[in-house]
């Protein structure tokens, strides 16, 4: 009758060598070689800490309703119209204060509870003499990020569009996109731009102008800025027609970068350096079982007997 081999398993082999031999010095060695390299190798690589993160999110966006508006008349030098939502900037203005119809609606398009675009419109009343020629508009927003650390800014959307032809319509269609200087946190609470874009309680002409306003705005490491705007300027207005400025503004998807936590830089590092151990692993296993079998530093062998065989021995 044939015979097969219908299991197996492998024989356990034990050396045995005093603890100031030459074989205790090369385990130990050994040891240092297989730990020690693979975190030497993760860290040269050259990002085995991770610096940044990123993460996707929809933010919360809100329209704040504040308006600053100049529009620039020609063909006479130095000829212009303004008006905002700020009382203190209207009446600096003087004769140069022209009030226009506005409406805004924003819109949900996906029913999520956060806005995704906003519909601005501003009808601005001209006399026939008047020709528009450019336009300077500031538009203020809330921002907000929940997703890792609660992050609230008062942000805005700055357009600023001229032409040699006299306008009648100013057409824009425009992302506002958040940009960043530095990364977040990846927890807590951040105000530190909870701040109004425009100081509208002030009585100085220096605070609503617009220089000074995107230089203090420019300032900060996080803001919002009025992206793929393409601006379409239309001309052949009527004699006594406004001018109007149709803007629609989305609120997308953003990825945000963030500093990680302690817990997600030591997951990344411990994925790192455990691909490069496992290397280091397979290889000096049979380095060891190289050096032992073949006695190249002196052991005593020792058949490893299983506790079964040694319970059955004593039971005879």
């Amino acid at each position: 009758m044939a015979l097969y081999e219908l299991f197996s398993h492998p024989a356990e082999r034990g050396y045995r060598a005093g603890l100031c031999s030459k074989a205790a010095l090369f385990l130990l060695l050994a040891a240092a070689l297989t730990y020690l390299p693979p975190l030497l190798v993760a860290f040269r690589s050259h990002g085995f800490w991770l610096k940044r993160s990123y993460y996707e999110e929809q933010p919360t966006v809100r329209f704040q309703h504040q308006v600053l508006l100049v529009v620039l008349l020609g063909p006479e030098r130095g000829g212009f119209l303004a008006w905002s939502t700020f009382p203190a900037f209207n009446r600096l203005q003087g004769d140069h204060l022209r009030v226009p119809l506005v409406s805004a609606r924003e819109e949900d398009r996906n029913q999520d509870g956060k806005m995704d675009m906003l519909h601005f419109k501003l009808e601005l009343p001209l006399q026939s003499t008047e020709h528009v020629l450019g336009v300077q508009l500031i538009l203020t927003f809330s921002y907000q990020l929940h997703r890792m650390s609660t992050f609230v800014m008062q942000s805005m959307a700055f357009l600023q569009s001229s032409f040699a032809i006299p306008g009648s319509q100013l057409y824009v269609n425009g992302d506002l996109r958040l940009q960043q200087k530095q990364p977040l946190s990846y927890s807590g609470l951040d105000v530190r731009y909870n701040v109004s874009v425009i100081n509208g309680t002030s009585p100085f002409a220096r605070d609503y102008d617009l220089t000074h306003i995107l230089a203090a705005y420019q300032e900060r490491n996080v803001t919002t800025i009025l992206t793929d705007a393409s601006p379409i300027w239309l001309v052949g207005r009527a004699a006594e027609a406004p001018f109007v400025i149709n803007a629609v503004i989305r609120y997308p998807i953003e990825v945000i970068s963030y500093l990680p936590g302690f817990w997600e830089m030591i997951k990344f590092a411990w994925i790192q350096y455990v691909s490069i151990l496992l290397i280091f692993l397979w290889v000096f296993e049979r380095i060891k079982r190289f050096v032992f079998q073949n006695q190249v530093v002196t052991t005593i062998p020792v058949t490893a007997v299983p506790p079964g065989e040694l319970y059955k021995e004593h039971v005879s």
